[in-house]
């Protein structure tokens, strides 16, 4: 897992369906352009300065997020006011954008499942 702080990626001003595709090359650039960590890294996205979020702005974070998710990073988003929080909850993306995602879980030992203490069928 990845103990290191989180990359913090800044979006700021109004967001307008053409800035997507810049957004996602420079999130790129931050995360390094690949993933090659499993996916143990986090960036932070930083939308405190956004003017007027609308549904373009929902739009962006979305494809962040995937953007992230392609470079093996998980992401989440700071700074979202009211209106973006309640456009978010309205289309579904809250739970996915605002909260930072959990810890992945270790990995079960061996050929044993985890979350369980007994044996599989058909072993000793």
């Amino acid at each position: 897992m990845d103990t290191t702080d989180p990359k913090v990626f800044r979006v700021a001003g109004l967001v307008e369906p053409a800035d997507v595709p810049r957004l996602c090359e420079e999130l790129t650039e931050l995360l390094g352009g690949g993933g090659g960590d499993g996916g143990s890294g986090f960036v932070v996205c930083d939308i405190g300065a956004v003017r007027r979020p609308d549904l373009a702005t929902v739009d962006a974070l979305a494809r962040l997020r995937l953007t992230a998710r392609r470079l093996g990073h998980r992401m989440a988003v700071r700074g979202a006011g009211p209106e973006l929080r309640a456009l978010l909850e309205l289309v579904g993306l809250a739970d996915q954008l605002l909260t930072p995602p959990p810890n992945p879980p270790p990995a079960a030992p061996g050929d044993r499942t985890a979350g369980t203490s007994a044996s599989r069928p058909g072993t000793t």
